[in-house]
């Protein structure tokens, strides 16, 4: 059996994340561009395969245009 290290409340908020990226039409390349780093960076974070820390998420909300608790919900 394959278990997970993250809770579910964590792959909510990545997949909030990829949820939104796709509905404003931003590609991985793309937002790894404003954040200065490779789209593996991105692909990833958003497949759970990294970790994403609270500084992270402040980045990805102020390209997405969102709060931070818009992705903790």
């Amino acid at each position: 059996m394959n278990k997970s290290i993250y809770s579910k409340d964590y792959k909510k908020v990545i997949e909030q994340l990829k949820t939104t990226r796709i509905e404003i039409g931003f590609t991985q390349q793309e937002v790894a561009n404003k954040l200065k780093r490779p789209q593996s960076f991105v692909s990833k974070i958003e497949s759970g395969e990294r970790r994403l820390d609270v500084a992270e998420i402040k980045e990805f909300s102020a390209i997405y245009k969102k709060p931070i608790d818009y992705f903790l919900k």
